[in-house]
């Protein structure tokens, strides 16, 4: 396997597909047509050079998808609006003399900054209280903060067994699982097609799903060792400490999705295992979604000819032959 730069995420009937600045995004229309909007987008670590620094890098980079991902939902969220025409209530009116055209910016804004303090407390603070239950039968806070840390992966996993559930959220994981096919197929030196796509793993170490599991693990490490007196310092260390453990979870994540050693190949299979939740075997339809995201932004043939240069000759011959065959049969029936 051989990295190829490209990563993406799965949207409503839809992926997002990023390769450098340019990032596309490929959604099955209600009718059935794939509508393709290709855009830029410049890393906030390409903006300040601070913040592409080692163990820096991951929080912004975490923002970027954030931002990346707010903007792409948005878009995907557009062609299965309701059609009814319906009145805007006082509040919305209100909203949109105070903001005007800069509502939609605003409510993205404040959507993820809800998501991300809801996070905080179901997975950072919920697991602290709970383990905090049990210091009363526990005496070692090396224990306690093991406990704590099992907690939050337990928490994660029934979350995501939860939210799978939902119709909306099996195709969303079933898309997500075309956007791992489609890199993997590229990145393995196979011709980008329906077919090669099907066979291809429907799991990648480069995973926002691998990261966060990176994520709890990395915290269960920290908190054995950072110890704290009262549990309003417990709870503000916490906090504090999300963007060191974000910047190292992501050095890793950033070196699994490079390397191809055994050693990391060992350590990132937990990650795997963890998409088994969040990645589904997509249909045709939606690898086909999938294949248009990928080609709109990122030349797989070239990428080929470079890093796999037998198997892009080989994909050439067949190519002319079946255009000779082609050409042949036109001769015989003519």
């Amino acid at each position: 396997m051989k990295y190829s730069g490209i990563g993406g995420q799965a949207v409503i009937e839809g992926i997002m597909m990023k390769n450098g600045d340019d990032y596309a995004t490929a959604v099955r229309k209600p009718d059935g047509e794939i509508e393709v909007q290709k855009e830029t987008y410049v890393s906030l670590t390409e903006k300040v050079k601070f913040f592409s620094l080692p163990f820096v890098r991951g929080i912004f980079s975490f923002a970027d998808s954030m931002i990346l991902g707010m903007k792409t939902l948005t878009f995907s969220a557009s062609f299965f609006e309701d059609d009814e025409e319906t009145e805007a209530g006082r509040f919305e009116l209100f909203l949109d003399r105070i903001f005007g055209e800069k509502l939609e910016k605003v409510l993205m804004g404040a959507v993820m900054v809800f998501s991300f303090v809801l996070a905080i407390g179901i997975f950072m603070i919920l697991p602290l209280l709970l383990a905090g239950i049990f210091r009363k039968f526990i005496q070692s806070d090396t224990w306690v903060a093991f406990l704590e840390g099992v907690i939050r992966l337990v928490i994660f996993i029934v979350y995501i067994k939860v939210v799978s559930m939902m119709d909306d959220i099996k195709r969303t994981f079933m898309y997500h699982g075309a956007e791992h096919k489609c890199i993997n197929c590229i990145e393995h030196g196979l011709e980008l097609n329906v077919e090669n796509v099907r066979k291809s793993s429907k799991e990648h170490k480069r995973c926002g799903t691998s990261f966060l599991l990176i994520v709890m693990v990395i915290s269960i490490l920290f908190f054995m060792v950072i110890r704290t007196d009262t549990v309003a310092m417990r709870i503000l260390s916490r906090i504090i400490l999300i963007p060191v453990i974000a910047g190292v979870s992501y050095e890793f994540l950033r070196l699994a999705g490079r390397s191809d050693s055994a050693v990391v190949n060992i350590l990132s299979k937990p990650g795997l295992w963890m998409q088994g939740l969040t990645t589904k075997e997509p249909d045709d339809s939606m690898i086909e979604v999938a294949i248009a995201a990928v080609e709109a932004v990122f030349d797989w043939k070239a990428y080929l000819a470079e890093n796999y240069p037998e198997r892009y000759e080989q994909i050439q011959g067949d190519g002319k032959r079946e255009g000779n065959e082609r050409v042949d049969t036109a001769a015989v029936v003519g």
